[in-house]
Order: C-alpha cells, then sequence, then structure tokens
C-alpha cells in the first residue's frame, strides 16, 4: 500500500515531462526530461550503420533510421515504466537531426527511394563544379546572398540534384508527382504522424536553411533557387517555425502526443546551452564540430569563410534569429577512423589515455580532412595529412595529434568568427559527445586561450529541442523566459600554457593544412614554382630517352638490311 502511494505521490511531483527524439549521425536516442528542472529522466540510444559504397560516398537507410526511433521510443517508456513515472505525462515531442543528410521517398507507398546521403558525402563533388561552372565569375558564393551558404557538396539540394539525375527511381517518381523531398526531420514527422496516410509534411526554419534553396531573408522556399538547381517546389516539405505543433503521434506507446519542437541539430544545441543573447556561441563535438554564435535578429555575412544560418524561430509570431556557423567536417570521426580503420584503439575512452601517457605529440601533425576542408576554407580537393613524422612517433602521438587536430580546426573557425563579429569571445560553451574527454576540454582551452565551460548535463541537443517543443502554443509547459530557465551547473577548464607555445603550436598546424590543399584534383600537378609532372621537362632525361629511342629504331634498321 505505502509503495503505491509512493509511487503515485511520485507521479505528481513530477509534472509534466517532454520528450526529444536526437537523430544523429552515428546514433539515435530519445530522451525525456521534466519540463520544470529540465532534469533528464531516462533515455534510450540506438546505433546506425552507415555505408560507404564507394570512396567519399556516405549512405545511411532511412528505414533503419525510423526503426531506431521506435525502438528507443519503445525502450525508454519501458524504463520511465519502471521508476513509477507515468508515461502520460509526457505532454510533447521534440526533433533535433542530423542536417543536410537527403531522402527521398514515395508519397503513395511510403517507400524511400534511395539510401539518404549523408551530409558528409562527397559524390556531388562533379554537381558542384558543373553548378560553380555556370554561374558568374566561377563563383561559389553566387547564392549566398540569399542562402547564407557557398555551393558546396555538403547542402541538400545538389545531393538531390544528384538524386534525380542519377536513380531512376527518383527520377521517376518526381515525373509522376510521387516524390517527396525532405530532410531527416521531414522524414521522420512524416513518418510519426501518419506516413502515407495523412502524415505531416513539414520541416523548420533551421533545417531549411541547409537545403540552399530556402532564401534566409524572406524565410521561405526561393522560387529563383529553385530554378537554379532545377527542383520542382512541389516536393518540398511546408516550412514552420521550430516551435508549434505539427501533428500528433499515430501509433506507438505515445500515441497522440503532439509533435511540437523541431530544430537542426546544432540549432537545437545553441537553444540547449541557452545561447539566446546576442553573442553568445557554443562548440558541439559530434561526427563534425559545430560552432555557432547567436547574431540577433538580423543575418550578419561572413567574410571568413563563415556560414550565416537560421539559429532558432522558436514560435509562428516569434522573430527568427540567425548566427554565423563554423563547420569542421572530421571530429569525432577521427576517433572512429583511428579505432575502425588503423585499429589503433579498441574503444573512444582509449583514445583519451593513449594520448595523456605521452602528453605531447611529438611535432606530429594530423590533418584529419577525409571529406575536404570545411569552414573557413571550403576546400573539397583537400585530403587527410599526417606530417611531422619521426623513427620516434607512436600511436600514442598520433591518438595527441588526432584530438589537437579537433582544436585546430576549432581554433580556426573561432578566429574567423571574432574578425567577423569584432568581438572577441571570451569564453567558449561546449556539448557533444567527445566533451567527455576531460585532456580534449584542456587542450581546447590552451590552444584558445580562453576558458572552456562544459555543462554537466552533456544532452544539450535533445535539451534545446525538448525546450521547443515544450514551449509551443498549445503544449506550453516549458517556460523560456530567462528567469525561469534552470540554471545549468558546468565545469570550467583554464588555460595552462603560455600563449606563446600555444601560437607555434597553432602557427605549424596552419602549415601542415597547407600541404593538404589542392591534393585530389584532376589537374596537371604543376602550381608554377613545383616542377613539371612531364618527364620531358627533365632535359638531360628527355635527351637520354629519345636517344635511347633513336639507337633502337637505327639499331632495328641494321639489322633488318643486314637480313
Amino acid at each position: 500500500m505505502n509503495g503505491t502511494m509512493a509511487a503515485s505521490s511520485n507521479r505528481i511531483m513530477l509534472g509534466p515531462l517532454v520528450a526529444a527524439i536526437d537523430q544523429g549521425t552515428s546514433s539515435t536516442r530519445f530522451l525525456v526530461f521534466n519540463a520544470k528542472t529540465a532534469e533528464l529522466l531516462s533515455h534510450h540510444q540506438v546505433e546506425i550503420k552507415q555505408s560507404f559504397p564507394k570512396e567519399g560516398w556516405m549512405e545511411e537507410d532511412p528505414k533503419e533510421i525510423l526503426q531506431s526511433v521506435y525502438e528507443c521510443m519503445d525502450r525508454t517508456c519501458e524504463k520511465l515504466t519502471q521508476l513509477n513515472i507515468d508515461i502520460s505525462n509526457i505532454k510533447a515531442i521534440g526533433v533535433t537531426n542530423q542536417r543536410e543528410t537527403t531522402i527521398v521517398w514515395d508519397k503513395e507507398t511510403g517507400e524511400p527511394l534511395y539510401n539518404a546521403i549523408v551530409w558528409l558525402d562527397l559524390r556531388t563533388q562533379s554537381t558542384v563544379e558543373r553548378l560553380i561552372n555556370k554561374t558568374p565569375g566561377r563563383n561559389k558564393n553566387h547564392l549566398k546572398h540569399k542562402t547564407g551558404l557557398p555551393i558546396s557538396t555538403y547542402f541538400s539540394a545538389v545531393k538531390l540534384r544528384w538524386l534525380m539525375d542519377n536513380v531512376e527511381k527518383v527520377h521517376e517518381a518526381v515525373l509522376s508527382h510521387r516524390a517527396m523531398f525532405g530532410t531527416v526531420d521531414s522524414w521522420l514527422i512524416w513518418c510519426l504522424t501518419g506516413g502515407k496516410k495523412g502524415g505531416v509534411h513539414c520541416t523548420d526554419v533551421t533545417n531549411a536553411s541547409r537545403t540552399m534553396l530556402f532564401n534566409i531573408h524572406t524565410m521561405d522556399w526561393d522560387p529563383e533557387l529553385c530554378k537554379y538547381f532545377d527542383i520542382p517546389m512541389e516536393i518540398l516539405p511546408k516550412v514552420r517555425s521550430s516551435s508549434e505543433i505539427y501533428g500528433l503521434m499515430k501509433s506507438g506507446p505515445l500515441t497522440g502526443v503532439p509533435i511540437s519542437g523541431c530544430l537542426g541539430d546544432q540549432s537545437a544545441a545553441l537553444v540547449g546551452q541557452m545561447c539566446f543573447k546576442d553573442g553568445q556561441a557554443k562548440n558541439t563535438y559530434g561526427t563534425g564540430c559545430f560552432l555557432l554564435k547567436n547574431v540577433g535578429t538580423k543575418p550578419v555575412m561572413s567574410d571568413h569563410g563563415l556560414l550565416t544560418t537560421v539559429a532558432y524561430k522558436l514560435g509562428r509570431d516569434k522573430p527568427a534569429c540567425y548566427a554565423l556557423e563554423g563547420s569542421v567536417a572530421i571530429a569525432g570521426a577521427v576517433v572512429r577512423w583511428l579505432k575502425d580503420n588503423l585499429g589503433i584503439i579498441q574503444t573512444s575512452t582509449e583514445l583519451e589515455k593513449l594520448a595523456a601517457d605521452v602528453g605531447t605529440s611529438y611535432g606530429c601533425y594530423f590533418v584529419p580532412a577525409f571529406s575536404g576542408l570545411y569552414a573557413p576554407y571550403w576546400e573539397p580537393s583537400a585530403r587527410g595529412i599526417i606530417c611531422g613524422l619521426t623513427q620516434f612517433t607512436n600511436r600514442s602521438h598520433l591518438a595527441f595529434a588526432a584530438l589537437e587536430a579537433v582544436c585546430f580546426q576549432t581554433r580556426e573557425i573561432l578566429d574567423a568568427m571574432n574578425q567577423d563579429s569584432g568581438i572577441p569571445l571570451s569564453q567558449l560553451q561546449v556539448d557533444g559527445g567527445m566533451t567527455s574527454n576531460r585532456l580534449l576540454m584542456q587542450l581546447q582551452a590552451d590552444i584558445l586561450c580562453i576558458p572552456v565551460v562544459k555543462p554537466s548535463m552533456p544532452e544539450t541537443t535533445a535539451l534545446g529541442a525538448a525546450m521547443a517543443a515544450g514551449a509551443a502554443e498549445g503544449v506550453s509547459v516549458w517556460s523560456l523566459n530567462p528567469e525561469d530557465l534552470t540554471e545549468v551547473t558546468s565545469e570550467k577548464f583554464e588555460p595552462q600554457i603560455n600563449p606563446e607555445e600555444s601560437e607555434l603550436r597553432y602557427a605549424r598546424w596552419k602549415k601542415a593544412v597547407q600541404r593538404a590543399m589542392n591534393w585530389e584534383t584532376t589537374e596537371p600537378v604543376n602550381n608554377g614554382n613545383a616542377e613539371e609532372t612531364s618527364i620531358f621537362s627533365s632535359v638531360p632525361l628527355g635527351f637520354y630517352i629519345l636517344g635511347s629511342m633513336f639507337m633502337l629504331i637505327g639499331a632495328k634498321y641494321i639489322a633488318a638490311g643486314q637480313k
């Protein structure tokens, strides 16, 4: 009797709960938060398989992504029930997702027409070159005034263009008006709200702003941009704010619960870190690394290779806020590479121990440009490089260099941000899976020469989506008023090395980056001062070869004459 009373009173005390689907590049999670205290009550995580059909290609199965969401929801609900928490207290669900990843499906059958092309994928390199070649002055920033983005393999429009050009099923579905395009948020929301039986086809402004089809000033799809990429507007989802009721869950234990928040993962982390003031910034360390700085209600265009993106629009009638963003393609992915490709480590926690054992890279520098370089270079021809090796270099030095690489890439973006905004950042707020690596956090503070602040609850991406969902009109169980927001406890890493040493190491890193540039190029390798690739450029060698050929021909004729 007492146990039952305790359980029921416990349920009453918790009040409203809000859930979040966090669909990332390498895993899916479902998390449930207390709307009053922002406390994480329970969650479940499932890894996602990635396939690499050709070099530079990266795909995921949209049905596996969807299935992983259902599995995480079911398991989290089971865990909550075991904790005596009533799942009927879950009042809303938010969605946050890997951005730019592109899916096309058939609205009549509900089936994906091809695998999801992941944001990191490089197959669209020739599509990008073709598009840039048709712009005045071959300018990759030709569309930046409308989109805030350079023409790059990174964004969804070029992936969609590739699918329409190369996949017969997609081409046919577009012609017969059956095709639907979406980023991962749109695919999930459509499926969860009923799919082919009346599912809601929508996206939010933050995800839309990463497609290159969205005008960040008018806040809608842009007919001229769609014409430029030759993409029919009818296949695009409806653009909504980041915080409103899109539809209701149609199956599973949470049937009837509204889906009322949607933010691309980096925007969600900005909200979850409470960076609501102009000038506040956060860096998320996931598969890639993403540094976003809130610039307020007017977009700021970068002169230093950063993207201008929509940070959030928390309600239909609320203003949109913008951010400057620096994107690094490879951060956590470098750990996976050391584990899966080189076998240097068995687990990611091992990396920290290996690197800590030596405490230095011993002059070894690692530029993990596996997918080219993103901000601030936007150089798809760059490739990964490890340099400064000596006989003394071992796997521990390489582990240290890999961690340093993540920090150096962040420093390059922060420098660009400081130049664009004119106001240097005084501290950096961080989140994401890699922040559990304390050595990495200390290295980051040392290389930036400013404090790094890590919240004690690292799930800020999911928290941001939950906040947007709980605050939506018609749900209103989460207040976004600054005075009502729960103060997040955090840990601070102060710089510990002298700035001169930090600058020296950074300068060497920049040197290594230059070595990684223009690697994957179709041009003959001749940059003016380098030697020509032709063997005839070496005059003595050229004469020797020509002379040998003439002698052979002559000998042949003499031999023939003697017969």
